[in-house]
């Protein structure tokens, strides 16, 4: 018997091995202490072995659940994808903001997916599901199906590398701190550096606590500008 594929594993979701006795966990008990694990000590952390020890199995039970490590990871990433938000309402700039924020909000509850979600892969229900409400979000508007994907794909970057740089918390601040003796000495030589890094670390949240927010409005600018030169145009 042929070993079921990611993409079926994905979605048909199976809760019984295919042969053997009863089974001890279902593959949902495994997903969701790998995705556990990944979420406590990342990606790498998150084993079969090390898996297979945490639900008390044998290494080699574990594969009568699941092929491999590769075909686990991706169960992993559409599980903690969860389901897309179903209730986005208002004007499709407020949509597609409301769809960013809640990606933002996944992965950085999951930053181990900023790795693991990647390249081209099997894609599940949930994280299809994604695509399905962006589209959703920015439906009716003067765009092609090309420009449409392009749209996501622009602000789904904005949002990883927005989760990206704030692995550590106060990313500027401590920047900031650590730069504050270096400019102090040379701020004749880099004045805009001195004054903007000195101001940051001046900020009590504020401006700082709104990088997020920022980033998103230009590109929601930027969009919407766009959108009403081809409207003239027509």
């Amino acid at each position: 018997m042929s070993e079921p594929s990611t993409t079926s594993l994905l979605w048909a979701s199976p809760t019984r091995p295919r042969r053997g006795p009863r089974p001890r966990v279902s593959l949902d008990e495994i997903v969701a202490t790998g995705v556990r694990i990944a979420d406590a000590e990342g990606l790498d952390a998150a084993s079969m072995q090390r898996v297979a020890d945490e639900l008390g199995l044998t290494k080699m039970a574990l594969y009568r659940y699941v092929p491999g490590r590769a075909e686990l990871v991706e169960l992993m990433i559409d599980s903690a994808m969860g389901s897309a938000p179903t209730t986005l309402e208002g004007l499709w700039r407020g949509r597609l903001e409301a769809w960013a924020i809640a990606m933002r909000d996944v992965f950085s509850a999951h930053r181990w997916l900023l790795v693991a979600a990647v390249g081209p892969r099997p894609f599940g229900p949930n994280e299809l599901g994604w695509s399905e409400a962006g589209l959703g979000a920015i439906a009716g508007l003067p765009l092609s199906a090309a420009e449409q994907l392009d749209t996501l794909a622009v602000i789904g970057a904005q949002v990883r590398g927005l989760v990206a740089q704030t692995v550590e918390d106060d990313v500027e601040a401590r920047l900031g701190a650590a730069l504050a003796e270096t400019l102090a000495a040379h701020a004749a030589t880099y004045p805009r550096a001195a004054a903007a890094f000195g101001a940051v670390g001046a900020t009590e949240g504020g401006e700082r606590e709104r990088a997020p927010e920022f980033g998103l409005d230009r590109i929601l600018d930027g969009i919407e500008a766009f959108l009403a030169r081809r409207l003239a145009d027509e």
